[in-house]
């Protein structure tokens, strides 16, 4: 069959700014009544009218480098990645839509909610406080409920005795989207609470790694310390972007791989996630991740939302740099970071205070614009 005669089906564009439109929409999208969705806060330009008959939902990826990308996911992807994460989980249950409908974890809490037939409780994708969560778990009627959460998210409900109270009722928390700090799991855990990390992307329907272990289903692999993962989750690939989906997405003894930008290694069945490929960086002749530098400054008290970039450097070619918007002393950090990561080749080389670091719509650093701090 050719590409001119090659099944399709028409794509829309759905305001996500309403998740009860997206709820809406992707129940049609995913038992193939209706159109395939892209949920997307504005209104995305240069969309094709049809995509694939099998696409059923499109993921807009900005990631905190590089351009967008397109994720393309079936609906057989989407319900892989459900009966997995519920096999795992013991089973169904109703869950809390807490983070936004076009983020791929807002997708997935929606798809499971399809999956297992039942209804979610949608919360709007702005102004996340305790309260708002609190009175938004109230309304949830089923035993066992699920929530899938950032960490910014959880850090702030754990100052909140009615939100850990409400927390606490939750079968199991889900936090992912980004690293997440160890001082806040193991803060979240003194207090009684389950959660499980998640790693995946939207090239895998979301979460494909929990506790650092695959989901039923799952390959878990390293090439070149780069991590990569396979499984029927995956997704058809990026929208009109072929030579990118022929990077990304590779056959090997028959198996398709979806090939990551991070790097890792995998520790007595444990994946570690390192950090980004391209966030390695040559610091003196020594390997630096600035992602556990970054982890490692964040660990210090009043440095959650510090981030951390690479700087050019007179003498070691480049080094890390911490941006930060609340002051700490230059020697105290080095110390710190140089002891927890037993190199003296990660320490930061400058701090820089800023009133506010900027984010993408995804709620991420935005790296670019960091990067361009350093340099002034």
């Amino acid at each position: 069959m050719t590409a001119e005669n090659t099944p399709t089906r028409e794509l829309w564009s759905v305001d996500a700014r309403d998740p009860r439109k997206v709820w809406a929409a992707l129940k049609p999208a995913l038992d193939g009544s209706g159109a395939a969705i892209l949920p997307h806060p504005t209104s995305p330009s240069g969309l094709p009218e049809t995509v694939p008959a099998n696409v059923a939902v499109i993921v807009e990826t900005s990631g905190s480098t590089g351009r967008p990308k397109r994720v393309m996911l079936s609906a057989a992807a989407l319900k892989a990645s459900a009966a997995a994460s519920d096999e795992l989980l013991g089973g169904s249950g109703q869950w809390l839509l807490a983070v936004p409908a076009h983020y791929i974890a807002g997708i997935n809490v929606l798809s499971r909610s399809y999956f297992a037939g039942t209804e979610p409780v949608l919360m709007p994708p702005k102004g996340f406080t305790a309260e708002t969560f609190v009175a938004a778990a109230a309304e949830l009627t089923a035993e066992r409920r699920f929530v899938s959460l950032v960490p910014v998210q959880l850090s702030r409900l754990l100052e909140s005795d009615e939100a850990v109270a409400a927390l606490s009722r939750f079968t199991r928390i889900l936090v992912g989207g980004q690293s997440t700090p160890i001082a806040l799991l193991a803060a979240a855990r003194a207090r009684g609470l389950a959660v499980s990390t998640t790693y995946g992307s939207s090239e895998t329907s979301g979460g494909a790694v929990w506790d650092g272990k695959p989901l039923p289903g799952v390959g878990l692999r390293l090439v070149d310390d780069r991590i990569e993962l396979s499984g029927p989750m995956l997704a058809e690939g990026y929208l009109d972007d072929p030579r990118r989906s022929a990077f990304s997405f590779r056959l090997h003894e028959g198996v398709r791989w979806y090939r990551t930008d991070d790097v890792g290694e995998i520790v007595d069945g444990v994946l570690r996630v390192r950090g980004r490929a391209d966030d390695m960086i040559i610091s003196g002749g020594v390997k630096v991740s600035l992602a556990e530098v970054e982890t490692a400054v964040r660990a210090l008290p009043g440095q959650s939302a510090a981030v951390v970039v690479a700087a050019p450097h007179p003498e070691w070619g480049e080094a890390p740099v911490v941006i930060t918007t609340t002051a700490i002393e230059l020697d105290v950090l080095r110390q710190s970071v140089a002891a927890q990561l037993s190199s003296t080749a990660a320490a930061p080389a400058r701090v820089i205070l800023i009133d506010e670091i900027p984010l993408l719509s995804t709620g991420k650093p935005d790296k670019l614009a960091l990067a361009s701090v350093v340099l002034k």
